[in-house]
């Protein structure tokens, strides 16, 4: 049997000025990306805060919060460190409650930490450009190939 070759031909831009010249513009300039990215966040929170959260609301709320931490890695909010910590942690706490039960509800203090941080995600989604959200799915891409993400459910060995 032979050995196949390591070789892996890479894709081919059609446009690569369109390419970077899009990599450089801002995300507020996509305008429908940006607006059905809000909607579909917001409206997780507000099914989160009337108690009717689903799967569905929580891997949206996940992937916000995902998202964050991958901007501000980036440098993008360095100075809300507090709000990028206390807010993942609120959002693992309320998934891993409402796993086993499919019923996600939060409390008080959660309520303020997932505020915070969607409102930092709002402010980072007016600064970015396309290239900044490109180079933050690679780092969350990278983070899970490498089993650095902290699972909801735990599951034994």
């Amino acid at each position: 049997m032979r050995k196949r070759s390591k070789y892996r031909p890479k894709g081919v831009f059609l446009n690569p000025v369109a390419y970077v010249l899009e990599g450089m513009t801002p995300v507020t300039k996509h305008d429908n990306f940006l607006t059905d990215l809000k909607i579909r966040n917001h409206m997780a929170m507000n099914n989160l805060t009337k108690g009717v959260a689903t799967r569905a609301d929580m891997d949206d709320l996940i992937a916000m919060g995902n998202a964050v931490e991958a901007l501000y890695r980036l440098g993008f909010g360095w100075e809300y460190k507090d709000v990028v910590g206390v807010g993942l942690e609120a959002i693992l706490n309320v998934a891993r409650r409402g796993a086993p039960v499919n019923r996600f509800i939060m409390n008080a203090h959660e309520m303020n930490a997932l505020n915070s941080l969607m409102e930092l995600h709002d402010a980072q989604m007016e600064i970015i450009t396309v290239r900044d959200m490109e180079n933050a799915m690679k780092l969350m891409e990278a983070e899970y190939r490498k089993g650095r993400m902290t699972p909801i459910v735990r599951t034994k060995p």
